[in-house]
């Protein structure tokens, strides 16, 4: 789309006269942010629409945090928020969109996986009345064999079990009417799956199919054990089908020991032997133990993101927000507690 659209927000605007802001967390990702620059600002300078970008650090080490606060220096359109320290990409994307002023807003990774060049027709369809548009992957270039199945299955799992339903294969690159971002607003967790929380708010929702490209720069920040984690936290935050297949496995096991149990007695009264036992009763003890091992574990993890929700800690907590070049000390103060007065 060259052309230049304008479109029209079908809804009461925020009265920010700003019509769209693009959230982008980062962390560590210096490599990139010249080159997500360029590309946004090409795509939004061709809607005759008025923008903002919304960076936030999540506690970068590399120039992140630097580069970001000299975008704001040169582009009143672009604002800079600081986070204290890594938090996560969950409570940055949160961060972004506590701040974010448009009537529209769109999420997207920083690493260019998900292409900018959609914007416009992520446009059309909440011009068209979707309160979110959801961006599906149809294919996923640069990610290895394994981690394209995982993901794969992992989705339809979660949506098998989840009391909600996930649009599957779908990532944080979205778009969230200004009614949506309000209701996100209004959901306090501190543990937070954003993929969930999307789905939970259960607002009129588009799907767009797209391919998603390679890292334009740099390395991602995900790692197996980081991706297993975030999928506990999802399975866990939005269902509790864990908990009761460990209760089944419980049943399971105690039904088996007790027929394991009544064809030993059987055994030695009908045929006179001797009750050996040895090899039996440990397997019996170790089956036992690693069920409930994994029962206490499954346990533990609801009991903990209990004992979490129960601190109140804020979801976040920001060191200084940029506009103009300028730090807003006010806001950061404002950011800081925000969640916890909500709570």
């Amino acid at each position: 789309m060259n052309a230049l659209v304008k479109f029209w927000p079908p809804e009461p605007s925020s009265g920010s006269g700003v019509t769209l802001s693009v959230v982008v967390p980062l962390y560590n990702e210096y490599e990139v942010i010249g080159l997500l620059y360029e590309r946004l600002s090409a795509i939004l300078a061709t809607l005759d629409i008025s923008w903002e970008l919304v960076l936030v650090d999540d506690g970068s080490t590399d120039g992140t945090a630097k580069a970001i606060e000299h975008l704001t220096q040169a582009h009143p359109a672009v604002t800079a928020v600081l986070l204290n320290r890594n938090f996560g990409k969950e409570a940055a994307l949160t961060a972004g969109l506590d701040h974010a002023q448009g009537d529209a807003v769109i999420i997207i990774d920083a690493d260019l996986q998900d292409p900018p060049e959609l914007i416009p027709q992520m446009l059309v369809a909440w011009h068209d009345g979707a309160d979110i548009v959801c961006m599906r992957r149809r294919s996923r270039a640069g990610e290895t064999w394994f981690k394209r199945v995982s993901a794969h299955h992992f989705y339809r799992l979660l949506n098998a079990i989840s009391d909600v339903d996930i649009p599957e294969d779908t990532g944080d690159f979205r778009l969230l009417s200004r009614r949506a971002v309000e209701a996100l607003s209004q959901l306090n967790e501190r543990e937070r799956y954003m993929k969930g929380l999307f789905a939970w708010i259960g607002l009129p929702t588009t799907v767009i199919e797209y391919d998603r490209m390679p890292r334009a720069a740099g390395t991602t920040k995900w790692d197996y054990l980081s991706l297993f984690g975030l999928a506990l936290e999802g399975i866990t935050s939005f269902s509790v089908a864990p908990l009761r297949l460990a209760m089944g496995l419980g049943l399971l096991t105690a039904f088996a020991g007790i027929l394991f149990t009544f064809w030993i007695v059987v055994k030695a009264l009908v045929f006179g032997e001797p009750v050996q036992g040895y090899p039996s009763l440990i397997s019996m003890v170790t089956i036992l133990g690693g069920v409930q091992l994994l029962s206490i574990g499954l346990l533990g993890e609801y009991i903990g993101k209990t004992y979490y929700e129960t601190k109140q800690r804020p979801v976040y907590l920001v060191r200084d927000v940029h506009r103009q070049g300028k730090a807003s000390a006010q806001a950061s103060a404002q950011t800081a507690s925000m969640r916890g007065r909500k709570a």
